[in-house]
């Protein structure tokens, strides 16, 4: 016979008699009926040209031939069934485009070399970065997955705390060589001021403090993270900046560690 012509689809039958001793137990397990797993092991005992089971009033007693094609057959089975999962593995194997949405700090400074250490593990998945301070609206799939300082309030996202932004005060060395270094935060209010423009967070940690200051103290205003960062990184003035996006910059000091600047999470 040639191996071309085995059907491979009777093996399941063969096996559920061999282990179940008889045609009954067998279709019990296999969810089909008697005359059906009688039929697919007369259909293999003639493609292979002999007799795989001796019929007794007990049951199905096994020949010699069904020991030997039993142990291919458990072989074979064995080895369909890490195709299987090698086929599901793969099918499961991350690939596509992700959208990320974070601020311009975080895209710039943050996620950079995790984004490396994530394509070298999944090659296969291409990165979508969207720079914005605004808070996407992941339901309309402007991005899906957000970084952000804030919980969002749509109960349908999941949302998980991954850390937390420790915040300090620093100014540029040519800065504080021009106007002297503050030592306690009153010192503060002499000194050029970086802020907002519309964000009051910065007005509102200053109110906290017991200085009740006006976007006009601040001699520099902008919303936008980089320039934010740029204004302090030129000796533009003393500013409030996230403390991992200036680690690699010896030139900005860092001042006030009496300052508690609440964390962002």
């Amino acid at each position: 016979m040639h191996t071309g012509d085995f059907n491979w689809a009777l093996i399941p039958s063969f096996l559920a008699a061999l282990d179940r001793g008889s045609l009954m137990a067998a279709a019990r397990t296999l969810d089909t009926s008697q005359p059906t797993v009688g039929r697919h092991i007369g259909e293999l005992e003639a493609q292979l040209g002999v007799v795989l089971f001796e019929r007794t009033g007990r049951g199905l007693v096994p020949t010699a031939h069904a020991h030997r094609l039993a142990e291919a057959a458990r072989s074979m089975s064995g080895a369909a069934d890490q195709l299987a999962r090698q086929a599901s593995g793969a099918q499961l194997e991350a690939r596509g485009t992700v959208r990320i949405s974070a601020s311009q700090p975080v895209t710039c400074v943050l996620l950079p070399p995790l984004l490396r250490q994530m394509r070298e593990l999944h090659p296969d998945i291409q990165i979508e970065l969207v720079s914005s301070n605004a808070v996407s609206n992941l339901l309309q799939r402007e991005a899906d997955i957000a970084l952000r300082m804030v919980r969002p309030d749509q109960s349908s996202l999941v949302a998980k705390r991954v850390g937390r932004v420790t915040i300090g005060t620093f100014a540029h060395r040519d800065y504080l060589r021009r106007r002297g270094t503050p030592r306690v935060p009153t010192d503060l209010l002499v000194h050029d001021l970086v802020g907002n423009d519309r964000n009051t967070d910065i007005l509102r940690g200053f109110a906290a403090m017991g200085f009740p200051l006006q976007r006009e103290d601040f001699a520099v205003r902008t919303d936008d993270l980089n320039a934010y960062q740029a204004a302090v990184t030129s000796g533009l003035g003393v500013g409030f900046l996230a403390r991992y996006a200036v680690r690699e910059n010896p030139e900005l000091v860092p001042l006030l560690p009496m300052l508690d600047i609440p964390p962002l999470p």
